[in-house]
């Protein structure tokens, strides 16, 4: 795969299917586009291209507006060529490039810097300065600029159109299981195992704190969750507890910590990849260490017989 950026030049070949997006966490309805694209380019003989955003589009006109991501730049580029994208323009989204109106954007980057036979579109795509730029008008403009346009229809699942902002919205109410039935695979974090206070240790449950490698990934409602977790090249599984440690802590500061089963050893600065199976139960405050006990050990054994059915 080839990645361009702003600053880097791009060799104009007209025999090119395009799309156009933010592609925030390359979901189920993602991938329709994406495959599409790959198909098109394939029938005409040609390259596929994506061109893509940083920061998110969204992020920058609405003013105080906290975007947080399904995915990074980096993470999304890996997905994208995992469903056969080979081109990538990750174009710098600023104010100023806000202002472009939409048929400045198609003229000057998709026709004039890439070339474009063919525009592949989701079904509600909107460009432009204002986001006037819509299916409608990019059929005015290919028949102008000589590229035909298709928009692909939009993926349902349960009654409702798969997004990325549901997909947020679901982690963000702990709704694991859906949210990754809709990306196709399970919601990951990425992080550097940072020093804590020891606390799990004393109550029998070590665990790696975790320091989030992105501020803008999203991170899934506070609770106990039942994760995947990468440690150098190993497959592990355990429990994962985001949250303020109310029994404990002083509820100011946020802790990603996860207990990883049938696992002592020193990974401190290590790398972790943390995949989200199941939420298990929200965040409690207890009485006291032996209730705590109590409680991590419950979660523990339903964590450990819902990974068994899961491998079984």
């Amino acid at each position: 795969m080839k990645i361009y950026t702003d600053n880097t030049q791009i060799v104009k070949d007209s025999n090119t299917v395009v799309t156009i997006g933010t592609f925030d966490g390359v979901h189920l309805g993602h991938r329709k586009i994406l495959s599409e694209t790959a198909k098109k380019a394939a029938e005409y003989g040609g390259r596929n291209f994506l061109i893509t955003f940083h920061p998110h589009p969204r992020a920058v006109v609405s003013e105080n507006y906290k975007m947080k991501l399904l995915t990074t730049t980096e993470e999304k580029v890996k997905l994208l060529e995992r469903y056969g994208i080979e081109n990538v323009y990750v174009i710098n989204f600023t104010k100023e490039f806000a202002k472009l109106s939409s048929e400045d954007f198609v003229r000057e980057i998709i026709c004039n810097k890439i070339g474009a036979k063919h525009l592949v579109i989701g079904y509600d795509h909107k460009f432009g300065k204002d986001r006037k730029g819509d299916e409608h008008l990019l059929q005015e403009l290919g028949e102008k600029f000589d590229f035909d346009v298709s928009a692909i229809p939009p993926v349902e699942m349960d009654g409702e159109i798969i997004s990325s902002t549901l997909i947020r919205r679901n982690l963000l109410a702990g709704k694991v299981q859906k949210a990754n039935k809709m990306l196709g695979r399970e919601y990951s974090i990425e992080g550097k195992v940072v020093k804590g206070s020891m606390r799990g240790r004393t109550l029998g449950f070590p665990t790696a704190n975790i320091e989030v490698d992105s501020e803008e990934k999203l991170i899934p409602s506070n609770g106990v969750y039942v994760v995947k977790v990468k440690v150098r090249e190993e497959i592990k599984f355990g429990l994962l507890n985001i949250g303020f440690r109310p029994t404990f802590g002083n509820g100011e500061e946020l802790f990603i910590e996860v207990h990883i089963f049938d696992f002592d050893e020193e990974i401190y600065n290590f790398k972790l990849r943390i995949e989200f199976l199941e939420y298990l139960r929200p965040e409690i405050k207890f009485k006291g260490k032996e209730e705590l006990i109590r409680q991590i050990n419950k979660d523990k054994e339903e964590a450990i017989n819902f990974v068994s059915n899961l491998v079984n």
